[in-house]
């Protein structure tokens, strides 16, 4: 059993881990190439991200998605290299709409060089992802165009919020599947499909990959919430501080209104206070780590995650899929 990936996926054939780890490698040099550019400032701004590591989430699933048809068909590295720039191109985004200082342990882009720079930067990825995608074929690019909508629909739907009577954490697992599930899903999808497998374990796995990310961003929100710095590469309480309901908020407002305990309305009003101060921010903080919401979300967590497993059943069993099935127990673990 040898260990391989962001998670600590433990692979048991020798020959899937060589696949794994060879095709990891090559979408690294192809993430470094594609982010070159004649004018020195655009490279080391493109590849600050690159440079700074993640978890390659996508790009694994990518290769392990292959192992159902050709793990060695031409198109695969391309395509995990193409979600990893879009990915990283979302970052870009986000650091600026959330005023995020830290991503991955180093600043991000917008405290370093400003907003202007960081959005143009995250666009240049985009332009980038699209030239290598062009290559790839007429489904490809319809595929990720569907998928780049759907993100960008989740993004503005949590900009906008819940319309009136709309329940609050149904709006918001509707927003991870745009923001996160959609590009997580294209992963699996794209790692299929360049293979050459059968429809149906194209489908399948896209399916998967929909009901994994979002599980994996309800993984991020409780990380926000109980890590440090350390542990999550960001700062933590950064949702919370920014005034952004993650699933652990949400699911404390439910009870608040259900239960009407004084207790938590009390911190309800408290998340409502200005928490750009440092010891309102704080006090927010723990008293969120010490709440039965935060629980809450790991048990939606698990619930998504599960639901990714059962979507492989219709799979033939095999060392691709035990490390699919895997991965759900190390998005389970993160939120842990």
């Amino acid at each position: 059993m040898t260990v391989v990936g962001p998670f600590g996926l433990s692979v048991r054939d020798q020959a899937l881990e060589a696949d794994v780890q060879a095709g990891l490698a090559a979408v690294e040099e192809g993430l470094l190439e594609a982010t070159k550019s004649e004018v020195p400032f655009i490279t080391e701004a493109a590849q600050h991200l690159v440079r700074a590591g993640g978890k390659r989430f996508r790009p694994l699933l990518v290769m392990l998605a292959a192992q159902f048809g050709d793990p060695y068909a031409p198109g695969i590295v391309p395509s995990a290299v193409v979600v990893e720039l879009t990915h990283l191109a979302t970052l870009y985004h986000d650091d600026v709409m959330d005023e995020a200082a830290v991503r991955r342990g180093v600043d991000s882009a917008n405290t370093r060089w400003g907003n202007s720079v960081a959005v143009l930067t995250g666009d240049f990825l985009f332009a980038r992802a699209s030239q290598i995608l062009a290559d790839l074929g007429p489904e490809a690019v319809r595929v990720q165009a569907l998928a780049f909508e759907r993100l960008v629909t989740g993004q503005i739907l949590e900009t906008a919020g819940p319309t009136d009577g709309r329940d609050p954490v149904e709006h918001y697992l509707d927003v991870l599947g745009g923001k996160t599930g959609s590009l997580v899903a294209v992963s699996c999808r794209f790692g299929a499909m360049m293979s050459g497998a059968d429809e149906t374990f194209v489908d399948v796995l896209t399916q998967y990959g929909e009901r994994l990310g979002v599980a994996f961003q309800l993984a991020d929100d409780v990380l926000d919430i109980a890590s440090d710095s350390h542990e999550s590469g960001k700062t933590p309480g950064t949702d919370l501080r920014e005034g952004i309901p993650t699933l652990p908020v949400l699911r404390l407002r439910e009870r608040a209104a259900r239960l009407g305990l004084p207790e938590d309305l009390a911190l309800c009003e408290l998340l409502d206070s200005d928490l750009s101060d440092d010891a309102r921010h704080t006090e927010a903080l723990a008293a969120l780590r010490a709440h039965p919401a935060l629980e809450q979300a790991r048990r939606d967590t698990v619930r998504y995650a599960e639901e990714a497993r059962a979507a492989l059943s219709p799979l033939r069993d095999c060392d691709a899929k035990a490390a699919l099935e895997e991965l759900c127990d190390a998005v389970v673990h993160r939120a842990g």
